[in-house]
């Protein structure tokens, strides 16, 4: 041995961690798949399409998923009543969830509007009938999370809140069996559920090991939500996260769905919001979300890959 050979406690756990860390981050940098990953930071971000974007151009489900392929995003999230028109149109699930593989896309989620919240016995339980079959349905195209927001429940009276993580929990119980999680939607003009703290009270009340919320920039907004509330939440709860952008006018009050933006257009903290979510384990799913009138007289590829670069624009401004 050359010099002393007695090392500290310290010295050894602190050139171990260093050791690991410094793999884990190389394993991370090599990881990533699909041509979107190779210009993220290690344990960043992945881009996804939800096709409610281009829902305007009133495209069948096959040419939206194609739209997103060919502008470049790694994955989609679909709208349930898209899929229903597929199959009543005689399409195969089986062969649309290998197509979609195929084009280099994963479905990180699926958009629907069971009303599983609400007090109403009978109207829940339909609402449990309906998620069952939509679930059966969006794992047959290797599809593994589904919205999951107070549909049925946006006006009075208010919901008790235990109550409603109650219900959740019984909703992802059903979702252990298709593998298809339901995530918290939070919507901003709802009543109940229009809050981070809500939904994140939900989830964490739930009990279960798999919940999990599904925010947006404008929603968060419109219900009055601190953005700095994200940086408690880890990426495990928040795994898919609906980016968009407002702007200054129309204000709060009267602002809607249809004033949203691309990314990096409007008001948003948006380096503040990106940055907390990568600090908070990354991995997180962007999904661009807009129900813009105006993008949908334009070019449905064309407002698809915008979209993208903005996402993309953002992130590198968030992380410089």
């Amino acid at each position: 041995m050359i010099g002393d050979s007695r090392i500290s406690r310290r010295q050894f756990v602190g050139a171990t961690f260093c050791s690991l860390a410094g793999l884990a981050t190389f394993k991370l940098a090599c990881a990533g798949g699909g041509s979107e990953g190779t210009e993220q930071t290690p344990a960043s971000f992945r881009y996804c399409l939800n096709t409610g974007t281009i829902r305007g151009h009133r495209l069948n489900l096959e040419r939206e998923v194609e739209i997103a392929a060919n502008a470049g995003y790694g994955a989609v999230e679909v709208w349930i009543d898209r899929v229903g028109e597929f199959t009543r149109a005689g399409g195969s699930l089986k062969d649309l969830g290998k197509r979609i593989s195929d084009s280099g896309l994963t479905v990180e989620g699926a958009i629907g509007f069971a009303n599983w919240s609400v007090d109403d016995d009978a109207r829940r339980a339909q609402a449990m009938e309906q998620m069952k079959r939509d679930m059966t349905t969006v794992a047959e195209i290797r599809c593994n999370r589904i919205a999951a927001p107070p549909a049925g429940a946006t006006g009075e009276p208010r919901l008790d809140l235990m109550k409603v993580a109650e219900r959740y929990r019984s909703l992802l119980e059903l979702g252990d069996q298709f593998g298809v999680t339901p995530q918290i939607e939070i919507w901003g003009s709802s009543k109940n559920l229009g809050r981070l703290a809500e939904a994140a009270f939900v989830a964490i009340e739930s009990g279960h090991p798999k919940a999990c919320i599904l925010p947006d920039v404008y929603h968060m907004y419109k219900g009055g939500s601190d953005f700095s509330g994200l940086k408690l939440l880890s990426s495990r709860m928040i795994q898919v996260f609906h980016l968009n952008d407002y702007p200054a006018n129309p204000p709060r009050e009267r602002i809607s769905d249809r004033d949203r933006v691309y990314p990096g257009d409007g008001i948003a903290p948006l380096s503040q919001i990106l940055r907390d979510l990568h600090d908070n384990g990354g991995g997180t799913v962007l999904s661009l979300e807009l129900f813009n009138p105006a993008l949908w007289q334009e070019d449905a590829l064309a407002v698809a890959k915008t979209g993208l670069e903005k996402m993309k624009d953002a992130v590198r401004k968030a992380l410089a």
